[in-house]
Formats: C-alpha cells, sequence, structure tokens
C-alpha cells in the first residue's frame, strides 16, 4: 500500500488509518501515484483533501475543514479526509471512526476532567471523529467504571512479576515467553535472579500501600510445583500480599490440584484460566496443546480448592471460526459461570507465528467480526456482567477493541491502572517494565528490562541499577 503525503508530514496518523481499512500491508511512502493502491493526502491550511488511485486513476475522494489552528486538528482534518477518501471507495464505515487510540476510556475520562459535559463528549466524539453511536455507549460505561476503580487507588501502587515460560507458543502471541522444552534448565537460575531483584525494589515499596500484585508472563503455571512454591514464597517475603492479588493460570496444561492449592494459599484473590476458544479444532490449529476437556479440568479443579475468581480469556476472530463456533465457546462459559471475562479480538502482531504465517490462514472479515463481538456482549450481559475496562491494538480485525467484563465487585484493579497510567507500577522480570507516575505533574518514566531470558540472567545488575530512578516515587 503506498501513500503520497503534501503539505504535512503525518505519516504515523495516515498509516494508522491506513491499517484499518488494509490490515496487514506494507506502507510505503513514494511521491506520485502511478503504480499500485496509493493514497494520497494534502494539507493546505485549514483544509486536507484525500485520494485514492489504482495506477494513477482516482478511485475515489475526501475532503475536511478544520475548526483551530493547532497541530491536533491538522491531525484530525488529514486523518477525517483519508477515512472518507477509502471509506467512499470500500463502501462501509467503521465503528471507531478515525479514533486509533489504545485507551479510548481513558479519552473520555480527559475530557471530563477538562469540563466538558457528556453531551458536549458525545457531539465531539460523533461528529467529529465519527464514533458510533453503539462504541460512544460503550466508551461512556467504561469510563466511569474506570475512573471509580482509578479513584480508589489514588496514591497506591500496582506489582508486575514477570514470568516468560511457556510450554508452547501459540500462533497468534508475540510476548516475551520462552519455551519450556528448551528453557527448563534455566528456570532456576531465572528465579535466582528475580528475587535479586524483588529484594532489591521492595526497598522503594515498602512505605507505599500496594494495591494489587500481578504475576504474569508467559505462563507462571508452567513452573513445576517447587519452583511455583519459590515463587510465591518470594512475593510474600518481599510484597507481602494485596487485597488484589491475580496469577495466570492462562494455559489448562500447566495447571494442576497442587499449583492452585499453593496459589490459593499464598493469598492470591484471582486467577485466569484462558481457553480462548472451546473449539477443539482451533485449539489444535493455534498450537494450545490442550484440549476443551483440559479447560474444564483445570477449571473445576480451581473451584474445588476454593478460587472464587477465575477470569476466563477467549478470542474472537480465530482461524476458521464463525458464529457458530463462537457461539459455542460463549455458551460453554455461561455454563461454567467465571466471575470475568476478557474478550479480546485477534491481533496480528507482528511478533507472532501469525504474521509470518499469513498467507496461510482466512481471516475473519469487518461484518463477521462485528456480528460476533455484539455476540459476546449480549452473552456476557447474561451472564450478570458489565464492561469495565477497554483497551486497543495496532492490526487488530476490524479496528475493533478488546473488553474486560466481570460480575459486580470482580473488577480486576491492576487491568484498570495499567490502561489509565494514573497508578506507578513496579515490574520485575524479562521483558518487564516499570512505569512511574508522577502524581503532581501526570508525568509518565519507564524502565525497562531487557527481554532476553538469557541477557536478564547475566545482566541483572544493570538492571538493578535501572531501578534506582523509583527512589523518587
Amino acid at each position: 500500500m503506498n501513500y503520497v503525503l503534501k503539505g504535512h508530514d503525518c505519516t504515523d496518523d495516515i498509516v494508522s488509518v491506513l491499517m484499518m481499512f488494509y490490515p496487514n500491508e506494507k506502507y510505503i511512502r513514494v511521491f506520485d501515484t502511478s503504480n499500485g493502491i496509493t493514497l494520497y493526502a494534502e494539507r493546505d491550511g485549514e483544509k486536507a483533501r484525500a485520494a485514492l488511485y489504482e495506477n494513477g486513476e482516482l478511485l475515489s475522494e475526501g475532503f475536511a475543514e478544520g475548526r483551530t489552528d493547532t497541530d491536533r486538528e491538522h491531525k484530525r482534518i488529514i486523518c477525517l479526509a483519508v477515512f472518507n477518501a477509502i471509506n467512499a471507495h470500500k463502501g462501509y464505515s467503521m465503528p471507531w471512526g478515525i479514533l486509533t487510540g489504545v485507551r479510548p476510556a481513558k479519552l473520555i475520562s480527559e475530557m471530563r476532567a477538562s469540563g466538558m459535559t457528556e453531551d458536549e463528549i458525545r457531539h465531539e466524539l460523533k461528529e467529529y471523529y465519527l464514533v458510533s453511536d453503539q462504541k460512544l455507549a460503550l466508551m461512556c460505561e467504561v469510563s466511569l467504571n474506570e475512573e471509580k476503580i482509578v479513584k480508589s487507588g489514588s496514591g497506591k501502587i500496582g506489582i508486575y512479576i514477570g514470568i516468560p515460560f511457556c510450554p508452547s507458543r501459540c500462533l497468534y502471541c508475540s510476548f516475551t515467553s520462552y519455551p519450556l522444552d528448551k528453557y527448563s534448565k534455566k528456570v532456576d537460575s531465572y528465579l535466582d535472579q528475580l528475587e535479586k531483584e524483588m529484594e532489591f525494589t521492595s526497598h522503594f515499596t515498602k512505605t507505599r500501600e500496594i494495591d494489587s500484585i500481578y504475576i504474569g508472563g508467559g505462563t507462571p503455571t508452567s513452573l513445576n510445583e517447587t519452583q511455583l512454591e519459590r515463587l510465591l514464597d518470594m512475593t510474600g517475603k518481599y510484597f507481602g500480599t494485596a487485597e488484589e492479588y491475580t496469577v495466570e493460570a492462562g494455559r489448562p496444561d500447566t495447571v494442576t490440584r497442587e499449583k492452585l492449592r499453593l496459589i490459593k494459599q499464598a493469598g492470591a484473590t484471582r486467577i485466569s484460566v484462558n481457553p480462548q476458544t472451546l473449539n477443539d479444532k482451533t485449539l489444535e490449529l493455534i498450537g494450545r496443546r490442550h484440549t476443551v476437556k483440559d479447560f474444564i479440568t483445570a477449571f473445576t479443579l480451581a473451584r474445588e480448592e476454593g478460587h472464587t475468581h477465575i477470569n476466563t480469556d477467549m478470542i474472537l476472530g480465530l482461524p476458521g471460526e464463525g458464529e457458530k463456533e463462537v457461539t459455542h465457546t460463549l455458551q460453554g462459559l455461561y455454563d461454567l459461570s467465571p466471575e470475568s471475562i476478557t474478550v479480546h479480538t485477534l491481533a496480528v502482531k507482528r511478533a507472532s507465528r501469525l504474521k509470518e504465517m499469513l498467507e496461510d490462514y482466512s481471516l475473519a472479515e469487518f461484518e463477521l467480526m462485528n456480528r460476533v463481538i455484539e455476540l459476546s456482549d449480549k452473552y456476557a450481559r447474561q451472564m450478570g456482567m458489565f464492561p469495565y475496562y477497554m483497551y486497543r491494538q495496532k492490526n487488530m480485525l476490524g479496528n475493533f477493541e478488546n473488553v474486560g467484563y466481570c460480575k459486580p465487585g470482580h473488577e480486576c484493579r491492576y487491568n484498570v491502572q495499567i490502561m489509565e497510567e494514573k497508578q506507578s507500577i513496579i515490574a520485575v522480570g524479562a521483558g518487564a517494565s516499570t512505569k512511574l507516575v508522577n502524581r503532581q505533574t501526570d508525568q509518565i518514566e519507564r524502565i525497562f528490562n531487557v527481554k532476553s531470558v538469557d541477557d536478564y540472567i547475566t545482566r541483572i545488575d544493570e538492571m538493578l541499577k535501572r531501578k534506582e530512578e523509583i527512589k523518587w516515587l
């Protein structure tokens, strides 16, 4: 996909709009419209024009006019002109309009804080960003729920502990994750260095109230029982417990009764056991290496061991899945009655195997994604759940969103705080990213750990030196 810019250099904004309509393409800046499909985007003062060409022949045009002479408004009219031009050719409109941000609910919270009324917010987003009524309603509902959680966590901190090991790599995964069959002999060394970082970090966190602890990955339960017990003991020793304490048990093939007992005994209040789909054919295709029966067994064991908040993740848009398969998954989750469900839209991430093998798979089209997203919302509400947090990613099918649903009183505060960015999150482990929020200025400082397990083990002292910046927390 080619594009030509004139009168501006809003490359990132243009590409974001192109990604909505032409996902997973290569976006190449050129200087004429003679070859292939090419977008032309021009700004002249407070006016913008965009045109779509195929081998030099005009396919469609779009126009937009600005309200103010600001950089933000300049970008908006350019994106709007591009959106209008492509939409005129494609013949359908995106429910999120030209809104491309990762945190749509946070945007509404910021607009409220600036003094805008609810009517003014809706008018702004609907008229000038083309957000649909349905997505506006979702944004408003989620933002109100998120604001309550942000307020309750004011002045507190969160703790994230990363365990970057998995039994296998899923087709769609781009997280920092290493297969245990190759790295099993390095797990104990990793835990040695992780403990060193936890001890160092604890000196900065003892004077602050911990709002949440989140042990994620990877798959923390891919550790054997002895290693998992050590990890949980380390967490308790250096950070204590918290009112919200999550341990991801995302792969059912890593879950045992003893591990569930250890997690409960350590004080965890929330676990995540994730099927992604309840269709065995799809599970095999995406490399999950477990069956639907394995998931149900793991879920049942968790209940038997006293876990009263079980989250389940599912992904919409998995290869080969239509409404029938999604309905089957939703009905199965309905029957199990988890406390929360996180509904993901499949994103084709750059570092995933899916991206590398994209030509081998048939992915869901826009209209199908729209239907199954509406279906998931319907089922979640029938389960007595409401949407409490939301975020978006690049290269999501249909340019949709991920939504966390839960029953009343079962919100995951960590999920909200990481999205709203109003609370400092202290993160340890390979690939972990600490986020320090200055409460006076709202400025954010990030401290990144190396992603490689091998580098983390050998460069732990460097990670500790980076963490010295936490002292101003």
